[in-house]
């Protein structure tokens, strides 16, 4: 029976843990790379920034939702197999899904220019990794109980109380 809820709670967390971790590299790229919070703070760009939070941020959360769930589930599944509960594996995890997401997406035009740098990628794929080892990583396979009891952790016999004469 125990098996059964870790099951069930990692059929809850593992896309709980993406969708969180997606979130967290969109609000990387929205305000690392498009500096939108930079923008913000300007009188004369926010119309710029409210425009950019308001329509292109989430634009580029559904993007990101639909165009790295394969590289990541890679990882995901390799995690779940074999109980991988290594911060660094899925923070590799997300900048390999980052990048492989960032190179499916095509130029803004004709000139051959991306969208965004691969620094600002590569740090949105190491942001949303830590952020899903936070939420699933850390308990990853479902078999392997991540605080296991002693194996000779026995109760003590019962003893009856010492008679008063």
């Amino acid at each position: 029976m125990d098996s059964l809820g870790r099951l069930l709670l990692r059929l809850l967390l593992v896309p709980l843990g993406y969708v969180v971790a997606v979130v967290v590299a969109t609000l990387v790229i929205v305000f690392g790379s498009w500096r939108l919070g930079e923008a913000a703070a300007h009188p004369d760009t926010q119309a710029f920034a409210m425009f950019g939070l308001v329509f292109a941020a989430p634009v580029l959360l559904v993007m990101l939702l639909s165009l790295m769930w394969l590289p990541a589930a890679i990882g995901i599944l390799v995690s779940e197999a074999f109980a991988i509960r290594s911060f660094v594996f899925h923070a590799a995890n997300g900048v390999v899904s980052a990048l492989i997401g960032w190179n499916l997406f095509g130029y803004i035009d004709d000139s051959g220019v991306p969208l965004n740098e691969p620094l600002p990628v590569i740090a949105a794929g190491l942001a949303g990794g830590l952020a899903y080892w936070a939420i699933a990583g850390f308990s990853a396979g479902f078999w392997k109980p991540v605080f296991p009891r002693p194996a000779g952790a026995v109760l003590p016999a019962a003893s009856h109380p010492p008679e008063i004469p």
